[in-house]
């Protein structure tokens, strides 16, 4: 190989990452701008768990969707099991894909979670919100 090929080929080469590497630096949101799969939302429902131990998780679910509870969140709810509750947080939107691109449906997880009320379903209930 002539060195002329060496170093047309090595500039190329770096040209290429320097410009792939400056297009994933991109200005990143700041914490008040929500991404596009994302919105604010204000959830009732009942909380139950699904999966088994050590793959568990939480699941705030009404009469037609479920949301799940990112895990850095889920000891906000160890106390509210089967009951329902009113919070309000970020809902994440993943539209999920089986290996041949056929949609699986969507998940929808919650974050930056706040407990605006707790519904109990017995009057022996005694446990107060957690802010």
């Amino acid at each position: 190989m002539s060195k002329t090929r060496f170093f047309l080929l090595l500039g190329l080469i770096l040209f290429f990452s320097v410009s792939l590497y400056a297009r994933g630096n991109g200005e990143k949101n700041s914490g008040s701008e929500l991404e596009e799969n994302q919105r604010r939302v204000q959830v009732t429902g009942v909380v139950r768990v699904v999966g088994s131990n050590p793959l568990y998780e939480f699941v705030i679910s009404d009469q037609s969707s479920e949301w799940y509870i990112v895990r850095n969140e889920m000891n906000k709810f160890n106390t509210y099991q089967q009951q329902t509750v009113v919070v309000e947080g970020i809902e994440t939107v993943y539209e999920l894909l089986f290996a041949g691109g056929l949609s699986a449906g969507t998940r929808r997880e919650l974050h930056n979670l706040r407990i605006i009320s707790v519904q109990c379903t017995d009057n022996s209930c005694s446990v107060k919100p957690r802010r």
